[in-house]
């Protein structure tokens, strides 16, 4: 209990210094209001003044400020943070520091085309598998070792989660797919779990239990695993065996995309048959139909 005691104390006295500071660097003017002339003592905004531009009562925020044990909506806090000008992440922060869950996050707007960067890293990445994912495992862009590795093609549903229940092609490939089936299911259980009021992540749960009996069978297991490492072994119909290591990363500046790279493993000479598949006579062979 003690821990606790000491763990809430310090989060009391981290949102009170970070509130204090949000609150020093806004001027009046870039609130809407007079700068108060020779009478504000000290720069941005008085507390009063925060709660006027939140809607909420001035004893109330002095005491949200203070870390006070009160009762917090996001709502308000979401006026706090518009008011203070905060960033996603600073607004983030404010919602763990009060002791609520933080909202998703969102790009910053300058940061929202990072297209050109970002295809320039997966390219870099050949003759190995790597896409990139939104958070509903949408795929925003693959490299060519995606598509002749892993079989993604623009006439798939181009949804990671659904097309790895779905997709024939990927699962008459894929030799490890029963074992993968419940970690990645338990994966997404855990992402889901963490917005459960989020839409997007609750009609990507109706598409796969409409579309996959065995996707069903496996939510109703309830089993849960952060993200991480998985072994992937796939049967190419070219080179045969390949054994692969896959690791979800999230891109910071845009922490609603997942890169997902692929690693050759030592085993069936995995990275040498990648090499030829990237090669000119591998390219030449991909592009005929090829049963599996």
């Amino acid at each position: 209990m003690a821990v606790a005691d000491a763990l809430r104390d310090r989060h009391r006295r981290e949102l009170r210094e970070f509130l204090r500071s949000r609150r020093a660097r806004v001027s009046p003017a870039e609130a809407g209001l007079p700068d108060g002339g020779t009478r504000r003592r000290t720069p941005g905004l008085r507390r009063e003044e925060v709660a006027v531009l939140a809607g909420v009562g001035a004893s109330w925020y002095q005491w949200l400020e203070q870390g006070r044990d009160i009762s917090v909506s996001p709502q308000v806090l979401d006026a706090v943070a518009r008011v203070l000008r905060m960033g996603d992440a600073e607004r983030r922060h404010l919602y763990l520091l009060a002791g609520l869950n933080p909202p998703a996050p969102r790009p910053a707007p300058e940061r929202q085309d990072m297209g050109a960067g970002l295809r320039r890293l997966i390219d870099t990445w050949m003759p190995y598998p790597a896409h990139i994912m939104d958070m509903y495992y949408n795929c925003v862009m693959y490299n060519d070792a995606a598509a002749f590795v892993l079989g993604m093609r623009p006439d798939t549903t181009q949804n990671c989660l659904v097309d790895f229940f779905t997709d024939p092609l990927y699962r008459s490939r894929s030799a490890s797919w029963d074992r993968n089936a419940r970690t990645v299911v338990a994966q997404f259980r855990a992402a889901s779990a963490a917005r459960p009021d989020d839409e997007g992540f609750q009609a990507l749960l109706a598409q796969l239990t409409e579309s996959s009996a065995e996707f069903a069978e496996l939510w109703a297991e309830r089993d849960i695993e952060d993200a991480g490492l998985i072994r992937k072994e796939l049967e190419h119909p070219l080179v045969g065996l390949l054994c692969l290591e896959s690791t979800a990363m999230r891109v910071p500046a845009r922490p609603d995309l997942t890169i997902v790279l692929h690693t050759p493993l030592e085993e069936a000479g995995t990275a040498a048959k990648l090499e030829w598949l990237a090669s000119p006579e591998g390219r030449r062979g991909a592009m005929y139909p090829v049963a599996g």
